[in-house]
């Protein structure tokens, strides 16, 4: 573990003032570094582009907040090599380290001694004509969703190959357990252990209320036709990538082949994390 890819979120001063303390000492430690062009440009070191780093780094440092480690986690792809997040951000389910503790924990992830958590992803297809005109690869969910003044649209569902419904909705999400803490908590889908190998399935303001979230198995395949002529209808990927979706598109998403690793500091746990960052137990 003595080869580092960092990346940092980008237009923050915060991990430029972290680094010039880390880079240092890595080095001391033999460590190779390397770092992302955007950062390193403001440490006048030599940088790297960040799709060249997963193939260079034994693993990878983010530094920033979820949505950043999301963008890397997707990046490393079937590279498989763990990520260690540091929150420089806001909630922070993913970048569990605190910047104060980075040495501490870079020591023993150096050492061997940080256990690799292994999170299930989806790949998510967009069928126009038979034809796929779009893949991604995806680390919290899939969400098929209207614009701000779009109507309501009708989304009809199939889970391999069996006719579900046709949801009447803004929108359908469907997580993984990472994701389940995300947009499908806020649509009152199930908190689920991130490890699991499940997938959920939870409509966005359904007009008939019974249609609740539903938690699957991870070998279904999970078709989703827009059925609406609306035009201002879009899939988006873990809330950062989007493509615009038109009636008869057909949304398939299954597993991926691949998993996003993250390390996990000894000391912290999972439910650790829903005390903080839920705030369970306060008043």
């Amino acid at each position: 573990m003595k080869k580092i890819g960092i990346i940092s979120k980008t237009g923050h001063t915060e991990p430029l003032k972290i680094l010039k303390e880390l880079l240092p000492w890595l080095r001391k430690k033999g460590c190779d570094v390397y770092v992302d062009s955007d950062t390193a440009s403001g440490l006048h070191v030599e940088g790297y582009q960040r799709s060249q780093i997963p193939a260079m780094a034994d693993f990878v440092v983010v530094l920033g907040g979820d949505g950043t480690m999301l963008s890397v986690a997707r990046l490393i792809g079937e590279k498989g090599i763990p990520i260690l997040g540091v929150n420089i951000g806001g909630l922070g389910f993913l970048t569990t380290v605190h910047k104060e503790d980075i040495f501490e924990i870079l020591e023993k992830v150096i050492g061997g001694q940080c256990s690799v958590e292994e999170r299930m992803m989806l790949t998510a297809c967009v069928l126009r004509h038979s034809e796929c005109i779009a893949e991604y690869l995806v680390v919290n969910d899939v969400v098929v969703n209207k614009g701000a003044l779009a109507r309501i649209i009708d989304l009809e569902t199939y889970i391999d190959n069996n006719y579900i419904a046709t949801f009447k909705a803004d929108g359908l999400i469907v997580a993984t357990p990472t994701g389940s803490t995300a947009y499908a908590l806020s649509a009152g889908g199930p908190i689920v252990y991130p490890t699991l190998s499940s997938i959920i399935l939870a409509p966005i303001c359904p007009h008939t209320l019974t249609n609740r979230p539903i938690v699957l198995p991870d070998d279904v395949h999970v078709d989703i036709i827009l059925k609406s002529m609306n035009e201002d209808v879009f899939l988006t990927i873990d809330g950062q990538v989007g493509f615009s979706l038109r009636q008869n598109d057909m949304v398939q998403v299954r597993k991926s082949a691949f998993t996003a690793r993250f390390f996990i500091p000894c000391e912290r746990d999972y439910f650790s994390i829903l005390r903080t960052k839920l705030k369970w137990g306060e008043r």
